[in-house]
């Protein structure tokens, strides 16, 4: 999954790609490079950051959204918390809805991923992005974060939604201390047990760069360790900034962890 901000604000591309021609152009490389879904974001969710209203997350997703559907073949996911915005994409011909708020900042959200026969993220946060890594705490993150997510798919599936529609995200970097998150990231097979995909994104965050001691634009080696590490304990799906080396990460991870694939061409 390639991410694509169109914000001026998020914590790594922020400010690159809200010309939508940029956009458009930045969607197509990643394509190019493997991608097989691109994730549209119109609102900040880096730590601190300030909501945007729904007309503005519209005006800066919608043209993009509308572009790659008509222009490509591209699998799309718009990464939203708004029903109104997920709604509105899915006529523009987006796929998924990445709400990292799981379906409960606005819970229509659900219809509209039941109105298109969407798929859905539901995604852990402790908070909201403006106060999320204020002194966040847990009593076992791996366990909350399990019992949190197996909440959220019932609470969804009870609504209507198709399991099969549902994917799941433990949150890196949503609430999270470093230990939070690398504990999460050596436990994620038990995600697995619900049996949905589960989509993991950690690139480039600030986790990386305190055990790194490096920048967010120094991060790429820290990614792929740890993309690495999450393909091995189960992720499905990983959420990118850098999709071709991501890819060959991904590609020999997946290799390690399945020798025995029959499907594949080594012997």
């Amino acid at each position: 999954m390639g991410i694509l901000n169109v914000t001026p604000d998020s914590f790594s591309d922020g400010g690159c790609f809200t010309d939508t021609t940029a956009a458009i152009s930045r969607a197509k490389q990643m394509l190019s490079e493997g991608a097989d879904i691109i994730d549209i974001g119109g609102e900040s969710t880096r730590p601190g950051a300030n909501a945007v209203d729904t007309r503005e997350e519209l005006k800066r997703i919608a043209p993009v959204v509308k572009a790659l559907a008509t222009e490509t073949d591209a699998v799309i996911s718009i990464d939203t918390t708004k029903a109104e915005v997920a709604r509105e994409a899915m006529r523009l011909g987006a796929h998924i809805i990445n709400d990292i708020s799981a379906a409960t900042s606005d819970n229509d959200i659900i219809n509209v991923a039941g109105e298109f026969n969407a798929g859905l993220v539901l995604m852990h946060m402790h908070g909201t992005p403006r106060t999320m890594q204020d002194a966040p705490h847990y009593d076992n993150v791996v366990d909350d974060v399990c019992n949190y997510l197996e909440k959220r798919i019932s609470a969804v599936t009870a609504a209507g939604l198709a399991p099969e529609t549902i994917a799941i995200d433990p949150g890196i970097g949503f609430g999270k201390t470093t230990k939070h998150n690398l504990l999460l990231l050596a436990h994620l097979e038990k995600l697995t047990k619900f049996g949905h995909p589960l989509l993991v994104g950690l690139s480039r965050k600030r986790f990386l760069g305190i055990v790194m001691e490096m920048s967010v634009q120094d991060r790429l080696n820290g990614s792929l360790a740890g993309l690495a590490c999450a393909v091995m304990n189960g992720a499905n799906i990983m959420r990118v900034h850098d999709v071709e080396p991501s890819l060959h990460a991904a590609k020999v991870a997946a290799a390690i962890k399945c020798p025995e694939d029959k499907t594949q061409k080594w012997s």
